[in-house]
């Protein structure tokens, strides 16, 4: 009867308005897609940058020469000191290894080799006498030095003042392989102590 035509006429109306709203939403959730992506991507590589935020910016430098196993000086002048490790002295107390582990660096760095210096937010920017705190990286083939010279035993991780940076870890695991493999000053200096928070101390050569 009539009632039914109109009960099934305003159910029809229905359906079609809530089938409009529902192809506006989704409308404006396609509108809305594309901008979420675009934050999303900005805070993803914004997290990513985010451990080099207080670095300077990136420069290349050349190497002029290597002073000890963590120390070198740049074409400019600049001394930088490799941060979070730390070799065997060479000079004034000469320790075990540290001779060695000079020459490693040498043959990583040698006289002319393009570099990149990134800083380390957790540490000071420069030390006490004067020297760039920094992470060196080689242009050529992107090695980090200071990470490689743990990986082979010339270097023990250093976290002065109980600092950890961005590779605390992996420096940690790398110098504990090092040293159970009996690498570098590991296997040369028997009895070295694992003390990564105060440095190395290898004894007289």
């Amino acid at each position: 009867g009539p009632r039914s035509r109109l009960a099934r006429l305003s159910g029809s109306q229905t359906d079609a308005q809530s089938w409009w709203s529902s192809r506006r939403r989704d409308a404006g959730m396609s509108r809305f897609w594309p901008v979420l992506r675009v934050a999303l991507a900005l805070i993803i590589v914004t997290a990513l940058l985010a451990p080099f935020a207080r670095s300077e910016p990136v420069l290349s430098y050349r190497i002029d020469r290597v002073i000890d196993g963590d120390t070198v000086e740049l074409g400019n002048g600049q001394r930088v000191r490799l941060v979070q490790i730390d070799t065997p002295e060479v000079y004034y107390s000469p320790e075990c290894y540290g001779g060695q582990a000079s020459a490693i660096t040498k043959r990583l760095l040698p006289r002319g080799t393009v570099v990149r210096l990134y800083g380390e937010p957790k540490t000071d920017a420069v030390d006490a006498y004067g020297r760039l705190l920094r992470y060196v990286f080689r242009v050529r083939d992107g090695l980090d030095v200071n990470v490689q010279l743990v990986r082979v035993g010339a270097a023990a991780p250093y976290f002065y003042d109980y600092r950890r940076g961005r590779y605390a870890g992996l420096l940690v695991r790398l110098a504990l392989r090092a040293r159970a493999r009996h690498l570098g000053l590991w296997g040369r200096c028997p009895g070295t102590p694992w003390d990564p928070n105060h440095g190395v101390s290898t004894g007289p050569p």
